[in-house]
């Protein structure tokens, strides 16, 4: 009788009768009879639930009663079982190191030819192929490119840790700069929790920038420690490529082997990029808190009036500064762009990107509207068409109140006339802010906006109110 057939005989013996499976974790019940403890255990769960079923638990096989705490291991059967397993590894690992023969002429590879890095037999050594060769027994060049390959698999695993001490090198990196990031953020919120008021905008437009910041560079980290793990999954195919090899026969281990030694051998590791992890968003909150007036400032662009945008019933200084209700012109014309339903005018400034302050001196005026607005200004014939006229203004009424132009509109409660308003486009933020500069207080911000196209500034004039646009100091 061969093994196989007594393999398969014993295997049927180890044949659960439930799962049909060589058992895993056998045991017996009081029968005598054997099965997988998973398949027992649930066949009698089921039984005892089985609401149709009222008597006693029955062995599948001979039909007498199981007695549930009488289930103990077989252990003979499990030696037995972990038997065959081993069996089986044994003839799949005799059948994969069976002796390599030369498919042309059927004989054993007994040589190694140095030139073109393969077994042959004692035939191929007399071919014109392998003729001039130099030749080699296959157990006389086994050691010395068992030890190469061996040194080879050294130098693959030092680059894999190498690689594994640069990736947490890099993991580390990115949760300093994170807690970087945190406690930047953490100082930002907390200064700017003391400033009530015209402070608040600032803290979330430096929040924003910080928040950009970081994400950029989270990206950029992470790119780098991805490229690490790629490396280290490539090293470690190498390294079991290489230790199969090792542990084969002669034969496996010189088949292609020079092949394998010149893809190992090629296989480098570039140490990751060093980044600068220094948080460049910052902001002295004491600096704004003490002087808003500056900080603003230092956006500060000089704006004029566009005559070619103005009603005719307003009037342009010379150096188009000034601005205030009353004209010399009869019959003026209407030029392209001008407003004719309301006393407005447009500043000659165009903004499309970056972050811009103007002032604009209101004095005692008793009625204004000041702002930004989109270059998009049609002929304004009536009252509807300048409901749809898109801007961003606060206005000074007639009865002394002061409102923001949204829709609908917003109350605003100003404990102090402003004299002088200044204005902050922030472009890419999408925020236009209001200030009283007599006092450096926060005065409006509307909600964040996406702006497209150019935005300029926007002025509407009211009798005995004229408005001033301040030079700015170089």
């Amino acid at each position: 009788m061969s093994s196989t057939t007594i393999i398969r005989k014993i295997k049927a013996i180890a044949t659960c009768s439930m799962c049909k499976k060589v058992m895993l974790d056998p045991v017996s019940i009081s029968c005598g009879h054997s099965y997988c403890r998973r398949c027992i255990r649930h066949f009698c769960k089921n039984q005892t639930i089985n609401a149709e079923w009222s008597g006693p638990v029955l062995c599948p096989l001979c039909l007498k009663p199981i007695k549930v705490k009488n289930i103990y291991d077989n252990k003979q059967l499990a030696s037995l079982i972990e038997l065959i397993s081993e069996v089986e590894k044994t003839k799949e690992t005799e059948e994969t190191e069976r002796e390599r023969v030369c498919e042309a002429h059927k004989e054993r590879l007994q040589l190694f030819c140095e030139d073109d890095g393969q077994l042959i037999c004692w035939r191929c050594e007399r071919t014109p192929q392998h003729r001039g060769h130099a030749t080699e027994l296959v157990e006389d060049v086994y050691q010395g490119y068992k030890e190469k390959l061996e040194e080879a698999a050294r130098n693959l695993n030092e680059l894999q840790q190498e690689c594994t001490n640069e990736t947490k090198w890099v993991t580390t990196q990115i949760n300093y700069w994170k807690q970087e990031v945190e406690t930047q953020k953490q100082k930002i919120k907390s200064d700017f929790k003391r400033l009530q008021t015209f402070l608040h905008e600032e803290e979330k437009l430096y929040l924003w920038r910080l928040e950009k910041e970081e994400e950029q560079m989270l990206r950029r980290l992470r790119e780098s420690e991805a490229n690490l793990e790629q490396k280290s999954e490539e090293l470690k195919s190498h390294i079991l490529e290489l230790k199969a090899k090792c542990q084969g026969s002669a034969q496996n281990l010189l088949q292609d082997v020079k092949e394998t030694l010149s893809r190992t051998w090629a296989v480098k590791l570039e140490a990751p990029e060093v980044f600068n992890l220094e948080v460049h968003t910052s902001c002295s909150v004491a600096e704004l808190y003490l002087d808003v007036k500056t900080m603003l400032r230092r956006h500060q662009v000089n704006v004029t009036g566009d005559p070619d945008t103005a009603h005719p019933a307003l009037t342009l200084s010379e150096e188009q500064r000034q601005v205030s209700e009353g004209s010399s012109q009869q019959n003026p014309e209407v030029c392209s762009g001008r407003i004719t339903a309301f006393p407005h005018v447009m500043g000659c400034e165009g903004f499309t990107s970056g972050r811009h302050f103007f002032e604009v001196d209101v004095g005692e005026g008793t009625a204004w509207d000041v702002g930004v607005c989109l270059n998009n200004v049609e002929l304004v014939l009536s009252m509807k068409q300048e409901a749809e006229f898109e801007s961003w203004t606060i206005r000074r009424c007639t009865e002394g109140s002061y409102i923001a132009l949204t829709s609908p509109t917003t109350a605003l409660e100003l404990f102090e006339q402003p004299q002088v308003v200044g204005i902050v486009l922030d472009y890419e933020a999408g925020v236009v802010s209001f200030y009283n500069m007599t006092t450096g207080s926060h005065i409006f911000t509307f909600p964040k906006a996406s702006f497209s196209g150019t935005l300029r500034p926007y002025f509407q004039v009211y009798q005995h109110s004229p408005l001033f646009l301040p030079l700015t100091c170089e």
